[in-house]
């Protein structure tokens, strides 16, 4: 559908009236003022609106020069946004500081509809070229802003939503603004908690890039928010002095701007000195150790760092280094060297890597697209469905195809493992460490895929290091100050329901959202067009070739439940050859599916099940494949379609869209109602 530039008197006499009255009619100050600015200090007029102001590729390229860091940090951000709003019908824009678009991100075709309004790299955004809007009120009012629809000053952008965060900079200035710009105007505040986390962490990636040769220091009053987008993060000098500060950093210390901590030394913030705090990290195994406010009461935890590198020595995997003929960052005694490179190991369970259900097919085609972007990919699905096998599907579809895939399973772990096991440590690390250290799993799959199973089962302090890898890209094994590189294909697994795991303070929300690039429902057993030929499959992978089913056998098989899936069907295979020995199986040699009957589909906290095309006398339930903002949507959605007696027509017209945009919308969010021919 085009975008229909709608220009009406009723939008204009709004305009005049709400700067008129000084009263907007929601109460939204930063649109009457922006009204005001535009029509009193700018002479604009909702319905005469300025041609899009694009400037010339020379000037973009020489701004998108001068924003080059900022571009660089915000990129895989901004793509892991747009992924985790999976609106195709949205665009995730950064603008420099006057409100051109430098970057953005959205599918082609909703890029190609609003490239004529000037939503596009060039675009000037600014309040004086564009009225008001997300990118140019946001700078005006250097605050978080959502712009809806109506709320727009010219009318040619009436059918657009947007919802725009500052970014500032290691000095505390505005650097850019991130927006994001739809024809949805449903939940825009979820939308800008999702900005801010982003904007934060560009944010922090900044202070990283900008200032290498610094000693990066992590602090928060709660331990478990060190390492997280809520810790205060400060860059030190080698003398002690601060440089350079996060928001969260000056809130923290109840400062209000960077000039009130630039050049103060870091006694004067804590009672402690760098080096102190250095070696006490290091002794922790850089765990937050306890350090208190200079001057007060207060208590905090904190970890301190060596620089990772040598700013003129540009960051690279050891595979990279080793390849290029450079040499890798010095190792530390007692922690082995990276491995050799070696061709991938594709150790699949037999009989199951080949798809033909169709769900499976579009799930792998998905993952294979995103996985060229190095999107991390989330795999939902019961226990035994085969998640690690899709797993190593993904691997053999992603360009790191040629590593290593390492799988860590961290439900099988002891807590006091996993940490070791995942990071690595040094000779002497701790009390029965091998004599000559361990590389952990993750720098094990530098340069390949690591896979992480059940992660839900992650202890929560350990899922605060693993998002500090996956933000900063390297790792430090226990008992070393070293960080070393890594780049790999992140693949993660969980029966469980995050989302759920995350409200009850049980999993990490940034490291869900980190994880949730893609997220993949895989159907189970029960549920797949294909189980007929999986069933024999692996039969004859059980049976070396020679195991026949009954008709009745084979049945019993298709009609059975599997609550364990395919572990289960294989297992079961298994001791039913073992039974027939060299003859046709049959019922009789099935005895634990006899025993069983054929029991309902288990309970799964992922599974939804279609809402019905009349008012359902139950909430239905939410489908796993929705991210948290498609989940709130369909909700509201769903209470507005109960308020109309589900009638789309009143509905649309409540909402202020066409039935046909209603329509894909109920689609996407899996909403079946009845649509007329």
């Amino acid at each position: 559908m085009a975008l229909i530039l709608r220009g009406s008197d009723r939008h204009a006499d709004r305009v005049f009236d709400v700067v008129r009255n000084g009263m907007h009619e929601q109460g939204n100050d930063v649109v009457t003022q922006s009204w005001s600015r535009c029509l009193n200090q700018y002479q604009l007029h909702p319905d005469r609106p300025r041609e899009p102001a694009i400037i010339a590729r020379a000037a973009l390229e020489s701004r998108c020069a001068k924003q080059a860091d900022v571009i660089d940090c915000a990129r895989y951000e901004m793509t892991t946004l747009y992924q985790q709003l999976a609106d195709m019908e949205s665009a995730v824009v950064l603008t420099d500081t006057d409100g051109v678009i430098v970057h953005m991100v959205s599918s082609p075709e909703f890029g190609a509809e609003v490239a004529p309004l000037g939503l596009r790299t060039g675009g000037t955004w600014s309040e004086v070229e564009a009225g008001t809007n997300g990118m140019g009120t946001c700078l005006a009012s250097q605050r978080p802003v959502s712009i809806r629809r109506e709320d727009h000053f010219f009318s040619r952008y009436t059918q657009l939503t947007c919802s725009a965060v500052p970014v500032f900079d290691p000095s505390g200035d505005i650097a850019a603004v991130l927006d994001v710009t739809s024809r949805s105007s449903l939940m825009q505040q979820h939308v800008l908690v999702l900005l801010g986390m982003t904007a934060r962490m560009i944010e922090n990636r900044l202070i990283d890039q900008r200032f290498r040769n610094a000693h990066p220091l992590h602090f928060h009053s709660r331990p478990e928010f060190v390492y997280t987008l809520h810790e205060g993060k400060l860059a030190v000098g080698d003398d002690g002095r601060i440089l350079a500060a996060n928001r969260s950093a000056l809130f923290q210390l109840g400062l209000q701007t960077m000039e009130e901590i630039r050049t103060r030394r870091i006694e004067d913030l804590f009672q402690t000195s760098l080096e102190d705090m250095l070696q006490r990290s290091l002794t922790s195994s850089y765990h937050p150790v306890v350090t208190y406010r200079a001057n007060a009461a207060l208590r905090f935890f904190a970890v301190a760092r060596r620089p990772a590198l040598d700013a003129t020595v540009p960051a690279r995997s050891f595979g990279t280094a080793l390849a290029a003929g450079v040499a890798a960052p010095p190792s530390v005694a007692g922690v082995p060297g990276p491995l050799p490179t070696r061709a991938p190991v594709r150790t699949s369970l037999p009989g199951t890597s080949t798809f033909k259900d169709a769900r499976l097919v579009a799930n792998l085609e998905t993952a294979r697209r995103v996985v060229a972007r190095r999107t991390p990919v989330l795999l939902c699905g019961e226990t035994g469905s085969g998640k690690e096998v899709f797993a190593r599907a993904v691997h053999d579809a992603s360009p790191h195809a040629n590593g290593a895939f390492v799988a860590v399973n961290c439900a099988s772990l002891p807590e006091t493992l996993i940490e070791s096991e995942l990071f690595g440590y040094r000779a002497g690390a701790f009390t029965g460490a091998q004599r000559t250290g361990r590389r952990g799993k993750i720098l094990q799959a530098d340069g390949g895929t690591l896979f992480l199973d059940e992660i839900a089962d992650m202890p929560i302090d350990l899922q605060a290091r693993l998002l500090r890898v996956l933000d900063e890209r390297q790792v430090t094994p226990l008992g070393t100050e070293d960080t070393y590189p890594v780049d790999f294909q992140l693949v993660s697994a969980s029966h469980r329901n995050l989302p759920s795991l995350v409200r009850e303070g049980k999993f990490r929300e940034d490291l869900y959202y980190r994880l949730a690039g893609i997220e993949l429902q895989l159907p189970p057993l029960r549920d797949r067009s294909d189980k007929r030929e999986l069933i024999r499959n692996l039969l004859t992978v059980e049976s070396g070739g020679n195991g026949v089913l009954s008709p009745e056998a084979e049945r019993l098989l298709l009609d059975h439940a599997w609550p364990g899936n395919i572990r289960q069907l294989g297992h079961v295979l298994r001791s039913a050859v073992a039974l027939a020995d060299g003859k046709p199986i049959t019922r009789e040699h099935l005895p634990s599916l006899q025993a069983m009957g054929t029991p309902a589909a288990p309970p799964v906290e992922s599974r939804a099940e279609p809402v019905p095309t009349a008012a359902p006398p139950e909430a239905p339930q939410i489908p796993v494949k929705l991210n948290p903002i498609q989940a709130n949507e369909r909700q509201v959605l769903v209470q507005m379609l109960e308020q109309h007696r589900w009638n789309v027509s009143n509905v649309a017209k409540a909402l202020d869209v066409s039935r046909n945009t209603l329509y894909r919308k109920l689609h996407k969010l899996h909403i079946e109602v009845s649509h007329p021919d």
